[in-house]
């Protein structure tokens, strides 16, 4: 995949019947236990704002993921904890881009953001999460609650990330 087809972009640059869409895939929300009600396009509204509003809370936040021109997805960085928590939510018509796109997210975090680790949150229902996340350096970091529900949070640290990159070129 080339990594000049891959844009991170504002979520409000996307047409809210896109992100209503890959809001509402259901291949999707069986991941995303905080979601509830499938949204409405004035639910995909607020909740776009919402997002947008973490760029000013916190210096960071979630971008819409444009692949070849087209909305793929969302995802980026919020703030769980007081700590950047990586998150990612793709069309499923675009899955196998997510290592480039986590990769991208991943870099911007740590070269640009200065993060010093991020966490990652992933719901119980996926199965072995580790896997995907260790290859980058994610170490298991207990559990977090968040909206009443529980996740399995991993860490990754710049200096991991770092080691990564070096040890393993052709992956970073």
């Amino acid at each position: 995949m080339l990594d000049a087809d891959l844009e991170l972009a504002p979520l409000s640059s996307v047409p809210i019947a896109d992100i209503t869409r890959v809001l509402n895939e259901p291949r999707n929300a069986r991941h995303m236990p905080l979601v509830g009600e499938p949204f409405t396009e004035d639910a995909a509204a607020r909740w776009v704002a919402a997002k947008e509003s973490q760029w000013q809370e916190n210096g960071y936040g979630p971008w819409a993921v444009r692949v070849g021109g087209i909305f793929a997805g969302w995802g980026g960085f919020q703030e769980e904890e007081g700590m950047p928590d990586l998150a990612l939510v793709l069309d499923p018509r675009f899955r196998g881009w997510g290592h480039d796109v986590a990769r991208r997210m991943l870099d911007v975090g740590f070269d640009e953001l200065r993060f010093t680790a991020v966490v990652a949150a992933l719901p119980l229902s996926r199965a072995q999460p580790h896997v995907a996340l260790a290859r980058w350096g994610f170490t298991p970091d207990g559990e977090a609650s968040i909206g009443g529900t529980t996740f399995r949070r991993f860490r990754l640290t710049a200096e991991a990330w770092a080691r990564h990159q070096v040890s393993d070129p052709s992956e970073g």
